[in-house]
């Protein structure tokens, strides 16, 4: 009987241990897309106590990955987890990465938005909005399908994020035009250059989260599939 209620017990403590790790990956996720969309809407409405914001919000984001990887470190060498449940702590402690990497983008282009207002605004910067919500939904469904175990949807996001892609070429194609034809703004426009490709390692991030939750259900590595050859 002793040994049957000390199982239980460890049991339990896994449990919640799991149960909090996830709930500190689910938080960390709410910053990071509360950054990422205040750092679009700073962008667009040339505010720059919103660029601050986001910059000073990214401390938070920072302290979040530490915490998830301690926990994630801890409840491998406490318990020692096996099959799903192993893979559930290293998928998260791998999502706590590309969060935090998200958060990273959103400081970054907070900090160009900063720079573009030491000068008018260049009308080109409004063919962001697009990208900024194509960006969006995938951080958004990336921590659904983890949050969900939705395999189906996690699966989703690689050719979701295609569309993205096709969209930064496109912009960047437009924008090189525009620094050939008026000079004066050559650097608004490499500024514009840079946050599209913020904007779409964004995308990637969230492929990536999409990926881990593949993983951590069935243990399927669907990382490099329909990748195009080199």
């Amino acid at each position: 009987m002793p040994a049957t209620t000390d199982s239980r017990h460890i049991l339990s403590r896994f449990d919640q241990a799991l149960t909090d790790l996830r709930a500190d990956l689910l938080r960390m996720a709410s910053l990071c897309e509360q950054n990422f969309s205040t750092a679009a809407r700073a962008l667009a409405t040339r505010d720059e106590d919103l660029c601050n914001r986001v910059i000073a919000d990214d401390e938070e984001v920072d302290t979040l990955e530490k915490k998830i990887d301690a926990e994630g470190i801890s409840i491998i060498t406490r318990f020692q987890p096996v099959a799903h449940d192993f893979r559930s702590v290293f998928s998260t402690m791998k999502a706590a990465t590309d969060l935090e990497r998200v958060s990273d983008q959103a400081v970054s282009i907070a900090r160009r938005a900063k720079r573009l207002l030491h000068s008018l605004e260049l009308p080109e910067t409004r063919m962001l909005e697009p990208l900024f919500t194509t960006a969006a939904g995938l951080l958004r469904d990336s921590i659904r399908a983890f949050a969900e175990e939705n395999q189906e949807l996690g699966e989703s996001l690689k050719q979701r994020d295609r569309e993205l892609d096709r969209l930064q070429h496109e912009f960047i194609e437009r924008i090189t035009r525009r620094m050939e034809e008026d000079a004066v703004n050559a650097q608004g426009y490499l500024d514009l250059v840079l946050i599209v490709r913020m904007i779409e390692r964004v995308g990637d991030h969230a492929v990536n989260i999409g990926e881990d939750s593949v993983y951590a259900i069935s243990a399927r590595d669907i990382r490099h599939q329909g990748d195009p050859a080199p």
